[in-house]
């Protein structure tokens, strides 16, 4: 081997090295832990033109960024679907059913972000997918976050999403009669967040 391609070779192993270097020098960011019983996710829906709150009992989430530095962190939040219900045993026993959320096939549904934008004042905007019962959409979520008045050691994360029941096959067959139940759905969530960064 020339003298050459050995000087090569060692400027390129010294440049792999140095990039490494770097991004394991980079600080990561904290990854915030779910407090579930102080968190909440509700889904109100139109019955018959009134409306009618639900809510997901079980879920969990993964949030790691740092506030100051949003737009290298990540937002995983998977929703247990048998966990849904509207505090209405008859309505809730049809639920887990295919024709709503066939929860033997589908048993979460999901959110994974794939870009945060800070827009000031503890506001956040975040964009990427959301799953339900097999369907992925990309949606964009607002989000505020701000410490909790009850505790400094948590953050509390707030924000609402609406989205159309039937573009995830939510209420199928003769539930596709939106005159009967209504096709938005308003989703709100509070997600109490411990070991979160300094807002």
């Amino acid at each position: 081997m020339t003298t050459r391609r050995l000087s090569r070779l060692f400027l390129w192993g010294a440049a792999l090295l140095g990039l490494a270097l770097h991004v394991a020098a980079e600080p990561q960011p904290a990854t915030a832990k779910l407090v579930p019983d102080k968190s909440q996710i509700v889904f109100v829906s139109k019955q018959m033109g009134v409306p009618v709150e639900g809510s997901f009992k079980r879920f969990d989430a993964q949030v790691a960024f740092d506030p100051k530095k949003p737009e290298g962190g990540s937002v995983v939040l998977q929703i247990d679907t048998a966990s849904a219900g509207f505090g209405v045993p008859m309505s809730d026993a049809e639920l887990p059913k295919p024709t709503w959320f066939d929860t033997a096939h589908f048993p979460q549904a999901s959110f994974r972000s794939n870009a945060i934008k800070a827009l000031g004042d503890g506001r956040f905007e975040m964009a990427g997918k959301l799953t339900i019962k097999g369907t992925t959409k990309p949606v964009t979520v607002p989000v505020s976050i701000a410490p909790s008045p009850s505790s400094g050691a948590y953050a509390v994360a707030t924000g609402t999403l609406t989205i159309q029941r039937l573009d995830y096959k939510v209420g199928d067959g003769e539930w596709t009669d939106t005159s009967v139940v209504g096709n938005e759905v308003q989703v709100r969530f509070k997600l109490t967040l411990a070991g979160f960064g300094p807002l």
